[in-house]
Formats: C-alpha cells, sequence, structure tokens
C-alpha cells in the first residue's frame, strides 16, 4: 500500500508542479544571493578601493551600508520562499493530499 501511494503521489500532476515551482523558486531566489555575496567578496578581494570610500563624517566606509543592504535582502528572499512555502505550495500540498486521502 505504501509503494502505491508514493506512486500516486509521484504521478499526480498536481505534485509534478509543486515540484517544480519550489525547485525553480529555490534555484532563482539561491542564485541572486549567491551572486550578492559573491559579488561583494570579489569587489573586496580585486577593488578594495571602491569599498574602502569614506561617507559622511569620515567615520565609515561604504563597505558597511552594502554589506547591511545584502543581510536585508537576504532576508526579504528568505521571507518570499516562506511566503510562497506556506501560500502557493501549502495550497497544492493539501490538494495533493486530498486527492491521495483514499490510500491512507
Amino acid at each position: 500500500m505504501k509503494d502505491e501511494l508514493v506512486d500516486r503521489i509521484e504521478n499526480n500532476p498536481k505534485y509534478q508542479e509543486l515540484v517544480s515551482k519550489r525547485n525553480s523558486l529555490g534555484i532563482k531566489l539561491g542564485v541572486f544571493v549567491l551572486v550578492m555575496f559573491y559579488a561583494f567578496i570579489l569587489t573586496i578581494a580585486f577593488n578594495k578601493e571602491v569599498l574602502a570610500t569614506k561617507i559622511g563624517d569620515g567615520l565609515t566606509t561604504i563597505a558597511f551600508p552594502i554589506a547591511l543592504a545584502i543581510l536585508i535582502i537576504s532576508f526579504i528572499t528568505t521571507l518570499i520562499y516562506v511566503k510562497r512555502a506556506n501560500g502557493e505550495f501549502e495550497d497544492l500540498t493539501n490538494e495533493i493530499k486530498e486527492d491521495v486521502k483514499d490510500l491512507i
């Protein structure tokens, strides 16, 4: 019975849609965050002068607000994923459960 349940879930078009959408979003957000982080690190490695530029009264450099922005954007991308997971992905999961509840 367990194999039949797994087969039925895996063959469900809603499951295929869920996996596709979830993987697509995860890859897009992951690549976006990685590009941000690596761009920052590569800038530090190859063009320190840009990030060493003083701002304001000369007490801080431009690197601080850029790093803070990267952290905030990373947090926002996490919120985007969680919002989709608790909304669209959860709805699809519930529809899949409804489709196979006769086997449970």
